[in-house]
């Protein structure tokens, strides 16, 4: 895996060990990262705070930061894909604009108020069939993590079709066995 635009464009990333994570490929961060650059509903990336769910690599969030987002904070609950994403880290040197939280996903709670300003671009990138990313979705708006003006992009298995209460379709894109799902948040 590599990161394939801005400061970082190139760079190998590693994926944690096993079959238990499914990295997104570099061709569909690819195509995310486009629609999320062009699209007059998505936030400007440049200087915007990032949340990567079921973090896995890290690729999402390093991806972002690479095209110039401030910050992200990684979660996973894997001690593989921790490992991972902390070695990621440490290759790209990003310890300052970066945070690594061993958690589950779904059972956020509030936002500290150590964590500052909400965020405003999240990825969600669940085992598919899980159902996980639509509890997350939930927990980002009741724990107050996002900004009212947040984008959240999910990413599920084709065939699903997950209900996302206080979120609305922006845009939906399919990659091979993936269907990437833009939400605004609904204010």
């Amino acid at each position: 895996m590599r990161i394939v635009g801005g400061l970082y464009k190139g760079r190998t990333i590693i994926a944690p060990k096993g079959r238990t994570t499914r990295p997104t490929s570099d061709r569909a961060r690819e195509a995310i990262f486009n629609v999320l650059d062009h699209a007059e509903w998505a936030p400007p990336l440049v200087g915007s705070r990032v949340l990567d769910l079921f973090a896995g690599s890290g690729g999402l969030g390093l991806e972002a930061l690479s095209r110039g987002a401030a910050f992200c904070l990684f979660v996973d609950n894997e001690a593989g894909a921790r490992t991972a994403i902390h070695e990621n880290i440490q290759t790209l040197k990003l310890f300052s604009q970066t945070s690594l939280h061993r958690k589950d996903a779904t059972a956020m709670g509030s936002k500290p108020a150590a964590m500052a300003e909400p965020f405003e671009l999240v990825f969600i990138d669940p085992p598919y069939g899980s159902g996980l990313g639509e509890k997350a979705l939930a927990k980002l708006l009741t724990g107050k993590w996002v900004s009212e003006d947040a984008v959240a992009m999910l990413e599920v298995g084709i065939e699903e079709k997950p209900e996302t209460p206080g979120w609305i379709l922006a845009n939906e894109r399919e990659y091979g066995a993936a269907k990437v799902m833009f939400l605004e948040r609904d204010n």
